[in-house]
């Protein structure tokens, strides 16, 4: 309990907080990784950018979509799906500017090329949840770059979905979805549609197969 205030007036008291001594940020790099915490964590042009940590209803949205989507691409033949990945404009130094997706869906016919350590180039299809003082969308222009044809937004504060499609080098929001709406968002990339409706404790995004045959409910 005690830990948790003095974060917060910590939090309170500056900021922004930026590490000049090297060693120090060495150090907390490498206490990042080694207890797991930096796996979302990504370097923007150079600058490392600590991402906030994943709390139980982000990873559990995260572990849903993904198992979806294997089903739905990777089982079916269509692609490769990962939960979390390195994306790089970087061939080989891949570490000096790099992203990292909730899901990042890569089709047989992707553009990207597969590095082992990373993807050089965007994914077909990707998920970014926003989560509490992210940069989610301070990454579209990243992911444009790389060549992202479609992005999905999961905001939670409050609950909606967006859907990002690559047009002439950028991309260009395409339909959101609300409870209020109920706009369905379709994907040409992935053989999937979502949508947010009403629930409880929060609004549920439904997942619809493009057979018609299979849906979700996460």
């Amino acid at each position: 309990m005690s830990s948790t205030i003095e974060q917060t007036e910590i939090l309170e008291e500056y900021a922004e907080l930026r590490i000049q001594d090297r060693s120090v940020l060495t150090s907390v790099i490498r206490e990042r990784r080694k207890n797991g915490s930096d796996r979302y964590d990504e370097v923007w042009d150079g600058v490392y950018i600590v991402s906030p940590l994943a709390n139980n209803e982000l990873q559990n949205l995260i572990t849903q979509l993904a198992a979806i989507m294997t089903a739905t691409v990777q089982w079916a033949s269509h692609g490769h799906v990962f939960a979390g990945v390195n994306v790089s404009d970087q061939e080989e130094d891949w570490r000096q500017d790099y992203r990292v997706p909730d899901v990042g869906v890569f089709l047989n016919d992707t553009k990207a090329t597969n590095r082992g350590t990373h993807w050089f180039g965007g994914p077909d299809f990707a998920v970014e949840i926003v989560s509490p003082n992210d940069r989610t969308r301070e990454k579209l222009d990243f992911y444009a770059s790389v060549g992202t044809r479609e992005l999905l937004v999961i905001d939670r504060d409050p609950w909606g979905l967006e859907l990002y499609r690559l047009r002439n080098d950028q991309l260009a929001i395409v339909a959101s979805s609300t409870v209020e709406n109920g706009t369905i968002l379709a994907s040409e990339t992935a053989p999937l549609s979502f949508r947010l409706r009403k629930g409880e404790p929060r609004p549920h995004i439904e997942v619809v197969h493009q057979d018609g045959q299979q849906n979700w409910t996460i």
